[in-house]
């Protein structure tokens, strides 16, 4: 019976190295397991850290995005409002333009009329200021014409009238030439008898 008692006794410690070998393990293993749960856990936690990340950064990317849509938008909005403005600038010079240009036209054809009424009046003018040269000249030839005559009438008469004074004075020559020589005498004799001579005077 010792002996069974002994072999009862090396069983028995031979299980409990047996079964403190399976606590080691399983608790090995439960170890490994809570500290792949724990690994687990913070991967999960990183995972989510990093996902709740990627979501921030994709609603500020989506905000960035509409933002930057928004912008556009207003761009396009802004560049559609320019350019509506600059053809409808456009399209009021061309009109613009057009008027000044039909009333530019109008206004050459106008000065057009009036510069061939002025050459008209010009030429009509210049017409009767020749005339009115040539009417001068042939007035003017007429009256030296005419001067002349009366130049040669004039000193015709002269010449006659005083043909005649001399005719006349040489009839009454001889009675001037008898009353001077009688009034020379008389003077003589009253100068001789103041007692002066002719050459004394």
């Amino acid at each position: 019976m010792p002996l069974k008692n002994k072999e009862k006794g090396k069983k028995s410690g031979a299980q409990k190295k047996k079964n403190w070998g399976a606590d080691v393990e399983a608790e090995s293993r439960h170890r490994l397991v809570v500290l792949e749960k724990e690994l687990l856990r913070d991967h999960l936690a990183l995972r989510r850290d990093e996902a709740r990340r990627a979501k921030a950064s994709e609603d500020q990317l989506k905000q960035r995005l509409q933002r930057v849509e928004a912008e556009l938008e207003g761009a396009r909005s802004e560049g559609k409002a320019i350019y509506a403005e600059m053809s409808r600038q456009c399209h009021a010079l061309q009109e613009d333009m057009q008027s000044r240009s039909k009333q530019l036209e109008e206004e050459v054809k106008g000065l057009r009329g009036q510069l061939e009424a002025c050459q008209r009046e010009a030429a009509a003018a210049r017409e009767e200021a020749e005339q009115a040269v040539r009417e001068r000249d042939q007035a003017l030839s007429q009256l030296r014409t005419h001067v002349a005559d009366m130049e040669a009438k004039y000193e015709e008469i002269l010449q006659d009238s005083l043909d005649r004074l001399l005719a006349k004075l040489r009839a009454i020559k001889s009675q001037w030439d008898g009353t001077a020589f009688r009034l020379h005498a008389r003077h003589k004799e009253q100068l001789r008898q103041f007692g002066l001579t002719a050459l004394d005077l």
